[in-house]
């Protein structure tokens, strides 16, 4: 399907551009969303009479979003989840998560601006993008910690996974004072004659 493009669409063209999409992703994308005409000669003349229009409109979002982004890029924001022993997260962050903890923030954010392309799964620091229009990306970071605490030590550059609780510890030595109570070859031995 042929379709004009109304603004900027990601791997698919500027405005203006008259592309080939598949019909799915125009009628179940591109056309409710407002941000694509079908490329027949009643929409090139209606483009055409609107393209300056559209284009100040464009401009003034635009503008609007490069003001936001100067506030929000760099960013830190702090998710709590649970999570095992080894940082590993019982489920994953997902984009409304994320755009969640962003307008707690004091940013208006939708889910829909925060493409992943793969999920978190880990507790960290993860750098994350958000699209705050088809020109403007900027980057924030996710502190995904267990506890406040957590997050502080992550975000002063400390490893939480690294370092053991005094149970954990008390638990290693032990093991390590258990093996070392044996000697080399203390084990049961083999009698002669017997089939192994």
């Amino acid at each position: 399907m042929q379709v004009i493009l109304l603004e900027r669409v990601e791997k698919l063209g500027q405005m203006g551009d008259e592309v080939k999409v598949k019909a799915g992703f125009a009628r179940n994308y591109l056309l409710p969303k407002k941000k694509a005409l079908r490329a027949t000669k009643a929409n090139r003349e209606f483009f055409q009479t609107q393209k300056t229009q559209l284009e100040a409109r464009n401009l003034e979002r635009k503008s609007e979003a490069e003001k936001v982004a100067k506030t929000l890029d760099g960013k830190s924001f702090v998710l709590l989840r649970q999570a095992g022993d080894r940082g590993q997260l019982y489920g994953s962050v997902s984009p409304k998560d994320i755009a969640d903890a962003i307008s707690a923030g004091g940013f208006s954010i939708g889910r829909t601006q925060v493409p992943l392309d793969k999920a978190i799964k880990d507790i960290g620091l993860v750098a994350v993008f958000v699209v705050l229009h088809p020109e403007v990306r900027v980057k924030v970071t996710l502190n995904v910690a267990r506890t406040e605490d957590e997050a502080e030590r992550q975000a002063r550059g400390e490893d939480v996974l690294a370092e053991q609780s005094p149970e954990e510890e008390a638990a290693r030595e032990a093991k390590v004072n258990a093996e070392a109570m044996f000697e080399e070859g203390a084990g049961p031995k083999k009698e002669e004659g017997a089939e192994v």
